[in-house]
């Protein structure tokens, strides 16, 4: 169990012991999508979804999400939360909607969960929101694509490594 840190020497899940790390400003951005018929794309952006507002809503859904990440993740640590942003925009390309979000805090432990699970909730939201109307959508590629702050340095998507 090396290198895991929510496991102690018994390969006991538990939460970390952050009480001894630094406050410091810490950012993480997650990012996913999801891929629908072009038709239902158009539904959302032209706002004639029959539940109404799909981004808006996702938005709110993804920001309430996001704040209730320790009570969906079992050993995630209840953060005082500076900012959480989501975007989400149409992109007839997939066709579908790409989201990302960012979230900040200033504290002893960083918010990658927190970005990831408003990304989740967001897509989850506009799949709800439109579902009785396309049964082919697909949420994929989530992923943390920036996390900054703290002592493993800065990390974003496509080098690989923290810097």
């Amino acid at each position: 169990m090396s290198g895991l840190t929510h496991f102690d020497e018994s390969g006991a899940a538990h939460m970390v012991d952050v009480s001894e790390k630094a406050v410091t400003a810490r950012v993480a951005q997650a990012e996913g999508r999801i891929v629908m018929n072009a038709e239902t794309l158009e539904r959302i952006t032209e706002g004639t979804a029959s539940k109404g507002d799909v981004i808006g809503v996702a938005r709110l859904a993804g920001i309430m999400g996001c704040k209730k990440t320790p009570e969906l993740i079992p050993l995630c640590h209840p953060l005082p939360l500076s900012k959480v942003g989501i975007e989400l925009h149409a992109d007839p390309a997939l066709p579908g909607v790409r989201i990302v979000a960012t979230v900040k805090t200033t504290g002893q432990t960083g918010v990658e969960m927190e970005a990831l699970t408003a990304v989740s909730v967001a897509a989850l939201t506009v799949y709800d929101m439109v579902k009785a109307v396309d049964k082919t959508m697909r949420i994929e590629g989530i992923r943390v694509i920036l996390k900054d702050g703290g002592t493993s340095g800065r990390y974003e998507a496509g080098t690989g490594e923290a810097e």
